[in-house]
């Protein structure tokens, strides 16, 4: 006997307009507990909805590009009874080795790719010859595409678990070719397909205009053990999804930064008596909330800043959340304070504290990582006097600050010592130009300098 269960989205916050960025499973196919079933994604982070049960997919309910919410149905699983349905599934599948962690894979078990790097990056373990004949070889604008996560052209039939390894290696499953039953994708066909994808010549670039469009050459495939003691460690998924996003941001926004510096000695004093005064509340407060502050006046003056690109048309926003750089130990995160023109600087040091808090736990969920309007990225309590942020699509500006110093300005009679702290604002060429990037930073340094101005 089986009974059919409905599952839905579990909770992920008040966010209610989550894209789905990958549907994990095709109906037919066996999950056990905990398998992904879809995929969602927020700025810097994607969620992965899981199967509460073993059971098998009856229906998908949801196709990529939906926006979702709690409460979402997801799939319609039929879960067996205890005990029933065992000999019918398995008559299904044929004979096979040991099933692998995550789904039913017929491929034979293998190690955690590149555990240890061998020729071309890949371990001599993860690419044996294969049991069963390779599919021919790819295109190079099929490899291109796959790679490249392009559109897929069917769907893939490939259980989780396959998935899974297909996107730690950055391959669009469905342009690979399954050898397994009914053209299922096993695990060693996806390994073929980056085999093939590696072996190909130079001259195998994509042409200018089609797929990614740049024809560049491939990237170098370097044995680094032949030089000396390696150790490879796998990206943190952080770093995988954010290194994807700022790829494609930098390859396809025009970037321009235009720098300066403000005059800080005021503020900071007003910062360190500010926080003496709170000492017993324990809110900290750090420059960081103070430049949040100057940054909603100056998108209040600067409207364009506070925009996005949808098509030709130039999308204004009338709410003015701000997003922060937090360092974590698997990488940087963009918690978000939301309507911070609403809020005072206690209010915001607070709740950037909070928000930190959970990003190095691991615990910011989709909606604390969406919806900002601007973005800042501190590093002047570590060093450097200037960088080149990247803009977070589909934001078109960022403002990067670096250490401060104290520097000798001319008031006209003598040079006085002045705390200075340098701006990095980068902007999209496309919606801003540099005479208005210019006005930009020199009214926030004006905001900085006196923040009186922000009640005006």
């Amino acid at each position: 006997m089986s009974s059919i269960l409905e599952v839905k989205v579990p909770d992920i916050g008040d966010f209610k307009d989550v894209p789905v960025i990958g549907i994990e499973v095709s109906p037919g196919d066996t999950v056990k507990a905990e398998d992904p079933l879809i995929t969602l994604e927020s700025d810097k982070a994607t969620l992965e909805v899981p199967s509460p049960v073993a059971g098998t997919v009856k229906e998908i309910k949801l196709k990529i590009g939906d926006k979702v919410a709690e409460g979402t149905l997801v799939v319609l699983l039929e879960v067996a009874d205890a005990g029933a349905a065992a000999a019918p599934a398995a008559a299904e599948i044929p004979p096979s080795p040991p099933l692998q962690k995550g789904g039913l894979d017929a491929s034979p078990a293998v190690p955690p790719p590149f555990a240890k790097a061998g020729p071309g990056g890949i371990s001599p373990a993860t690419i044996a010859a294969p049991s069963v004949a390779p599919p021919p070889p790819p295109t190079p604008m099929e490899i291109t595409t796959a790679i490249a996560g392009g559109e897929s052209k069917h769907r893939a039939h490939a259980s989780p678990s396959v998935r899974r390894f297909a996107r730690e290696l950055g391959v669009d499953v469905a342009q690979v070719k399954g050898s397994g039953p009914k053209d299922r994708i096993l695990q060693q066909d996806v390994q073929n397909f980056v085999k093939q994808a590696l072996a190909q010549p130079r001259g195998a670039a994509p042409a200018a205009g089609g797929g990614a469009g740049l024809d560049l050459l491939p990237w170098p495939q370097v044995d680094f053990a032949k030089f000396g003691p390696v150790e490879a460690r796998p990206l943190s998924r952080i770093k995988k999804i954010s290194g994807a996003n700022l790829a494609r941001n930098w390859v396809m926004i025009p970037h321009v930064t235009q720098f300066d510096e403000a005059d800080i000695t005021e503020l900071e004093a007003l910062r360190v008596r500010l926080n003496k005064e709170n000492e017993k509340s324990g809110v900290k407060l750090t420059m960081l909330a103070f430049l949040i502050k100057a940054a909603v006046a100056a998108l209040k003056k600067f409207p364009d800043f506070n925009a996005s690109l949808d098509g030709e048309n130039l999308v204004y926003k009338q709410y003015f959340h701000i997003g922060f750089a937090a360092d974590t130990p698997n990488g940087l995160v963009v918690p978000v304070i939301r309507d911070a023109d609403k809020k005072g600087v206690i209010e915001i040091a607070k709740e950037m504290g909070e928000l930190s808090a959970k990003a190095r736990e691991g615990k910011l969920g989709p909606a604390q990582m969406q919806g900002g309007c601007f973005s800042i990225s501190s590093l002047g309590g570590i060093g450097g006097t200037a960088f080149t942020p990247i803009i977070n699509a589909p934001e078109v500006a960022i403002l990067g600050v670096s250490k401060s110093q104290t520097k000798p300005l001319w008031d006209g009679k003598a040079f006085q010592p002045r705390l200075m702290v340098p701006l990095s604002l980068s902007y999209d060429h496309r919606v801003i130009d540099g005479a208005q990037a210019a006005r930009f930073t020199a009214y926030l340094a004006q905001v900085l300098a006196d923040m009186r101005r922000v009640l005006l």
